[in-house]
């Protein structure tokens, strides 16, 4: 097994929308920080050890990553690559200066998720695409092209913010492919019905 996949199902990239959320839900608070004073409290999971390691390493795995157009200008792009990875953003409007000038590895994707998806996928090959922002990974669960959703479930309430998932079509079943249980976060990857 990788990732809880198996060996035929590891050579086809695999999209993951890949989150830190509170409990009641949110994923920032109203002013897009990460909760906390300090606007990392979502994260402080990642700093505690544990199974820190096992994520980075997918993370770092990645092939290409598709980011809102929100998400990708809050991170100002990840400075033009996200580790090294190629960034895909799909959005109908043309990318600022820096994005269309200054970092070469981010590409604007004006024909929707499909496509955005299709060219992160073809750029990331037998790797996982990596999804970022709460609205991107709901248009591409509405599309049918998002496979995996793997959440960091903090044990904190914001009580407002961001939600992760605010609007879905419909109803969406989920199959858990893995939970890791830690004092600090409850990891939990979940395959996306079709």
């Amino acid at each position: 097994m990788v990732d809880g996949r198996d060996q035929k199902e590891a050579l086809v990239a695999v999209s993951v929308l890949d989150m830190s959320m509170s409990l009641d839900g949110y994923i920032a608070d109203p002013d897009d920080f990460l909760g906390g004073e300090n606007g990392e409290r979502l994260h402080d999971w990642f700093a505690a050890g544990g199974p820190a390691e096992a994520f980075e390493r997918e993370w770092n795995g990645a092939g290409a990553v598709i980011a809102g157009r929100r998400t990708a200008e809050l991170m100002d792009h990840w400075g033009g690559s996200h580790h090294g990875l190629p960034i895909f953003v799909p959005s109908h409007r043309p990318p600022g200066p820096a994005a269309r000038w200054g970092y070469p590895l981010v590409t604007y994707v004006s024909d929707g998720i499909e496509s955005a998806m299709a060219q992160a996928k073809a750029a990331a090959g037998e790797l996982d695409v990596q999804v970022r922002g709460a609205y991107t990974g709901q248009r591409a669960i509405e599309a049918g092209v998002l496979d995996e959703v793997q959440v960091h479930l903090v044990p904190v309430l914001l009580g407002a913010g961001r939600r992760l998932f605010d609007v879905l079509p419909s109803l969406v079943e989920l199959t858990v492919v893995r939970v890791i249980d830690t004092p600090q976060a409850t990891h939990l990857r979940y395959r996306v019905g079709r």
